[in-house]
Parts: C-alpha cells; structure tokens; sequence
C-alpha cells in the first residue's frame, strides 16, 4: 500500500524525540519500569493563574472559531511581552498566533523556501528542523559543531556555509539539544557576517529563552540590521509548562507574518480559543511568577553533571540553559555485551533503553552522531536513579 502514499511523506523521517516517548509508553505497558529522559516536557503542572484565566475563558463562552492570526488581546499581550523581556518592537500586523511553536516554523519554512533552497542549520540541531526544511522542498546544509566549542557555529564556519543558494539560517538560542546560548557578542559576530548578504533570512528559535542559568538571554533581531530580515519565534509550552495547550508565536518582517497568516487559514486556522486565554494570562504576568521552575531545572542541572561525571565514557559539557545535557559517548563506540557491538549513538541509545531501562534520544536525530540527549525535564529522584542504571549498564 506504500505506492499510494506521497513521495513528501514517505522519504519524511519519523520524529527521534516522539518515536522514543512512544517505544518507552509500549515499554512500560508491557510492565518494564522505564524512565523516562527523552521528551522535552516540564514536569511541573500549568501554574494555577493560568489554569484560572482558561476556566474564567470557558465560563465567558469562549468556544467559537477564533482570528486565523490569533486573538487580539493575545497579540497585544505578545508584543508586550516581545517590548519587556527582548527589546523588540512590533505591530500587530508582524504577529502570528499558532498551535505551538513547531507549526511557526512549519508556516515560515512553507511561505520562505522555494525548492532547492539552501537553510543552513548550525549542528545540533533541534530534532524537526531538517524535515521541515526537506518537506517544503530546502535543503538543509549542516554546520558541525563540538563540545570543546560548546557547540556553537563560530563567524567562519557561517561564512564558508554560505553559497548563492542560501535562503535562510535557523538556530534555537538556549539550544534544544545542547543547551548552549549565544551571548550578545557572539550574535553580534554572526550578525556581521550576514551583513554582507542581506537576502538571507534569520529564524531564530527562542522557546527556552526564560530558562536561561546564566541571564542575559539575547535576541539577534534586537540588532538594528538584523530585525528587518528576521522571525523570532516563542511560545509558552516550556517555560510555563503548558505543552499540551499548544500556543507558540512569531514576531516577523509584516510580509513573511501576513504569509503565515495566510497558509495557516488553509491548514488549521487559528489557535484553540481557551488555550489562548490563557496565554493572555502567562505572558501578562512578570517572569519572577515561573522563577520557582527556572531555579529548580538549575539544581537539576547540577545533580545530572555530577552523577553523569562519574559514567565513564560520558563526557560533558555544562548547558547554559534549557533542560538538556548533550554528552559526547563516542569513546563508548566499539564496545560489545551479549554479543551486540555498540557502533553509534543509536545503538547507544537502545542499548541503555533496554539495559538500563533508561529512555534517551541519540544525537544523529540533532545532526551529531557522536552524542545522545538527557532531558532533566524529570524529578531528582527519577534522575539519580537514571543515571545509576545507566552507569551500572555501562560496567
């Protein structure tokens, strides 16, 4: 039956993150105690504010089609929020509400990318750039970067990527999966480099921008030659635990956001009304009220780089945001037990899913095959526990 199935989605890659967070519900209904350190899912509950401003949404009759671009209030509240925390000023015109941040990108790779092409994405990468772009008919170019770099793309590695064909570049800053930020001078540094091709267009990825351990979290379109040819995208589902709600947004030049606008009206118009009442209500209310998790994922932080300093073979670098740790494992690669040679990070990763019962995502799903990724998205006790079967499976 393949053959009545489209090319798009037939050589589309089934997403690494989703696929394990399935294997690991298949895992555990068959009675294995799997934990979890796959998704990227706070652990926290929604805040009770919000949780108020989405029954008060619901007893006003919020229940109609809303504005394909989002409500009103909502737009508002974002810019608001775009001038507070990241210097940004923006009409409403150049905001367009979606169902979470991954459809943001989704519109603006559809209306931005012609086939053939070219989106630079500096590695790793977050898990679902690369089909986005292959599935809107780009192509992405690859940027390695390492550990010892704390994996961040350097000016000359922009420079050399860069061809004729360059349509876009794409970053997330905290990185999902590496959790690395580019501080202001070294946005300042890329910056400079795409001064001198002002055709290419930024996506700059800032989902995790609250959960943020060293401060000072840093917009690249709060440069004055770079607003003009730059989307940010946000949303809520991290830093306010509300994945499930499904809210993200983008700040854009008015021509690529009216364009959004449009390709949303024919795929899912606008955003689930009581999910955006809500969001009214996180954006509204100052930082200091979702500190409680930001300061928590810190000391989460903390406990996954000291009991993963003692795994050997692990070798990590300290993420500056977001709740990932990225570990380079490829000194493990070669090693065999019950006759099964580990060669890769995927091996690796199913290796320790079904001998230490830990769910983890190999880094080839973020364009680095030399790593896999932790989320400490989970309680400290599910983490110490973790990362004991995991350094015993590696004995």
């Amino acid at each position: 039956m393949q053959n009545q199935l489209s090319d798009r989605i037939n050589k589309l890659e089934t997403s690494a993150t989703l696929a394990m967070a399935a294997k690991t519900r298949e895992l555990k209904a068959e009675g294995k105690n799997i934990i979890g350190l796959s998704l990227g899912e706070p652990d926290f509950n929604t805040p009770d504010f919000i949780k108020e401003a989405a029954i008060q949404a619901i007893n006003d009759n919020y229940n109609s089609y809303t504005p394909v671009d989002g409500y009103d209030e909502l737009k508002q509240a974002i810019i608001n929020k775009f001038k507070r925390d990241n210097r940004l000023t923006y009409d409403k015109s150049q905001i367009v509400v979606s169902t979470g941040a991954k459809q943001c990108l989704a519109n603006v790779a559809m209306v931005c990318i012609n086939p053939g092409d070219e989106v630079i994405l500096p590695c790793p990468y977050w898990v679902s750039y690369n089909d986005i772009v292959k599935i809107a008919e780009g192509v992405p170019v690859e940027v390695p970067t390492t550990i010892e770099t704390d994996f961040k793309m350097t000016p000359d590695q922009l420079e050399a990527a860069i061809t004729p064909k360059t349509k876009m570049l794409w970053f997330s800053s905290p990185c999902n999966p590496s959790g690395m930020l580019y501080n202001k001078e070294e946005l300042r540094a890329l910056a400079d480099v795409l001064k001198k091709y002002p055709d290419i267009i930024v996506v700059s990825d800032e989902i995790y921008e609250h959960i943020n351990f060293v401060g000072g979290h840093v917009s690249i379109a709060e440069f004055e030659d770079m607003y003009d040819r730059t989307v940010t995208v946000n949303g809520v589902s991290k830093a306010f635990a509300m994945t499930g709600w499904r809210i993200g947004y983008i700040g854009a030049p008015t021509h690529i956001a009216r364009a959004c606008n449009k390709i949303q009206g024919q795929f899912t118009s606008g955003a689930n009304c009581i999910a955006q009442r809500a969001t009214i209500a996180a954006l509204e209310a100052p930082v200091s009220k979702i500190s409680f998790m930001i300061d928590t994922f810190k000391e989460r932080r903390k406990l996954i780089l000291d009991l993963l300093s003692e795994v050997p073979g692990f070798k990590c670098n300290a993420p500056q945001g977001a709740f990932y740790v990225f570990p380079d494992v490829s000194e493990l690669f070669g090693k065999s037990f019950r006759g099964k040679t580990i060669k890769n990070a995927t091996d690796l990763s199913m290796y320790l899913l079904e001998e230490a019962e830990v769910a983890t995502v190999t880094g080839e799903a973020f364009g680095d095959a030399n790593c896999i990724r932790l989320s400490y998205a989970a309680s400290e006790k599910e983490i110490t526990q973790a990362i004991q079967q995991i350094k015993a499976a590696l004995s």
